[in-house]
């Protein structure tokens, strides 16, 4: 085991000669995560309520560790899909009236 020890003739902060304090040791690195964190990213509104919706989604994956942004990100995935399909289906037409034939 080694202790540190002053060059001889030092004298310590308190002005008296003898062991000075060691120098400080740099912080050991932390291997633990990062606790979850806001991105910042800002979400512009489509005019589009459902799309909207599906985006503002995104920010539940600020709050989250890593591991649980794939879930949300599934989540708006398939909410934006099915906006996209709702958009692309046609509606159906109207029915046309019966004509009533009597003479």
């Amino acid at each position: 085991m080694s202790h540190w020890m002053p060059e001889p003739g030092t004298e310590r902060e308190d002005g008296a000669e003898g062991a000075a304090a060691p120098p400080a040791l740099p912080d050991a690195p932390s291997f633990e995560p990062a606790p979850p964190a806001p991105l910042g990213v800002p979400r512009t509104p489509t005019g589009h309520a459902g799309v909207d919706a599906r985006l503002e989604r995104l920010a539940d994956a600020d709050h989250l560790p890593a591991d649980g942004h794939t879930a949300v990100y599934e989540d708006v995935h398939r909410g934006l899909r099915d906006e996209l399909t709702a958009l692309d289906t046609r509606p159906a037409p109207a029915p046309t009236p019966a004509h009533d034939h009597r003479s």
